[in-house]
């Protein structure tokens, strides 16, 4: 892991990142390595998007991503700068699905063998793609221990190098290509964003993408996003410490992370404007808007930044409005309980 104190002034644009994780440095770096890799991911728009909300709505369809999220951006930019020695010992990681999955890919592609520590209600797709990208997989109850005391005994047992799924500086730069490619999208299709909104769990794609969105976009406010239920990053922000909570229940499964990390939140907490909320209802009612209105299949903490502004939690009239859709994979019967209509 680099020295973080060793950042400075970012590229000469004036952003800050002394004594963070990462600098925009990192991303454009990562940027180059995941090239082939991760796809170019499109920017889709939705004229009664637009209508209900008085905003100009850009939707970063990260569903359509490899592995169906973002998460192969900096699963891979990590892995990839592995030593031959890493390499030898094989990759250990813990995730509800999307950081497994993109894990396990990279690592196929590396050549490396992976374990994943995956919670035993995780659902079943990602559970069969994670087995199918070759790891092997490992369960635990999230509700009875966390997820670190579960990998710590796979680390004993087995060995191998851990690559969180958020609280990692690779992990994070290849998080913040997603917010590097939507401002460069945005600016071709019409200028620069007045707001980026992004799904919040651990603090990873929010420290990665506020990075890359101050840097390119210094006038670009930043707000995530995480499930009522389990809001410790808002309570973080707010208390100016990081703040743990029990594993939360809430059908946004890929933001049931108890604390952000020591790596992730120093940089929200210097870089990012606010955290804000939205009930499971509320991401129930964007899914359904994402499949009747843009066709499009989107799991439910692919879902949280949309359903702030959808619902009207966040005001955009007049804004242009950055948002990232982080993943897909969702059952497709699970989804269809939750959005049949009431």
């Amino acid at each position: 892991m680099p020295d973080i104190m060793s950042n400075s002034l970012a590229d000469s644009r004036g952003l800050d990142t002394t004594g963070l994780a990462i600098s925009y440095a990192d991303v454009v770096g990562a940027a180059e390595r995941i090239v082939g890799v991760a796809h170019r991911t499109p920017v889709l728009t939705s004229r009664t998007a637009d209508t209900l909300t008085g905003g100009e709505l850009l939707f970063k369809c990260e569903n359509f991503q490899r592995t169906g999220a973002f998460k192969i951006r900096g699963a891979y930019n990590a892995v990839s700068r592995f030593t031959p020695l890493q390499r030898a010992l094989g990759v250990v990681a813990y995730s509800s699905g999307n950081h497994a999955q993109a894990l396990a890919l990279a690592a196929s592609m590396l050549r490396v063998r992976s374990t994943i520590v995956m919670p035993q209600d995780a659902p079943a797709a990602k559970l069969a793609a994670t087995r199918g990208y070759g790891a092997d997989v490992v369960l635990y109850d999230r509700y009875a221990e966390p997820p670190d005391a579960a990998v710590a005994r796979v680390l004993e047992e087995r060995g191998g190098v851990l690559i969180p799924p958020f609280d990692h500086p690779h992990v994070m730069a290849g998080q913040g290509t997603v917010a590097r490619e939507l401002i460069e999208q945005a600016g071709e299709i019409g200028g620069p964003l007045d707001l980026l909104v992004v799904p919040t769990g651990g603090g990873g794609l929010l420290s990665g993408c506020v990075v890359a969105a101050k840097t390119l976009n210094p006038g670009c406010r930043v707000i995530g996003i995480e499930p009522e239920a389990g809001n410790d990053a808002q309570q973080s922000l707010r208390s100016g410490e990081i703040v743990r909570i029990d594993a939360p229940k809430t059908i946004a499964d890929g933001a049931q992370s108890r604390a952000v990390g020591q790596l992730t939140f120093p940089v929200i907490q210097r870089l990012v404007d606010d955290i804000d909320t939205v009930t499971d209802d509320q991401l129930v009612d964007a899914m359904r808007f994402f499949a009747s209105r843009m066709k499009m299949l989107v799991e439910p903490t692919g879902c949280l930044a949309a359903a702030a502004v959808l619902s009207g939690k966040l005001d955009v009239r007049g804004k242009r409005v950055g948002i990232v859709v982080t993943g897909g994979n969702v059952d497709l019967s699970r989804f269809a309980s939750l959005v049949q209509a009431a």
